[in-house]
């Protein structure tokens, strides 16, 4: 059997570090611009469950988020506060 990779599996745009994105407090939604105009989206509950991929609203496309995801399993474990991590 051959398993082809996520990106293969999917219509991988990029890779984006978190930091890079801009989030939108109200709607606890994390956005990066997509080359189609519209906006590639992802929620803080879903990065909490460990899902680093954000499809675009409108088009085919998606992007791999970058971040560490142990300081939001934390978060989620222990609320929503905002949790330092000496590196």
């Amino acid at each position: 059997f051959f398993f082809a990779s996520l990106s293969q599996m999917t219509n991988i745009y990029e890779e984006v570090k978190l930091s890079e994105m801009d989030f939108n407090e109200q709607e606890q939604i994390y956005y990066y611009n997509c080359p189609c105009g519209d906006l590639f989206t992802i929620s803080l509950e879903e990065l909490m469950q460990g899902v680093d991929i954000a499809p675009c609203n409108s088009c085919s496309l998606q992007i791999k988020v970058v971040y560490d995801k142990q300081v939001f399993v934390h978060q989620s474990t222990f609320g929503n506060t905002a949790v330092t991590v000496d590196a």
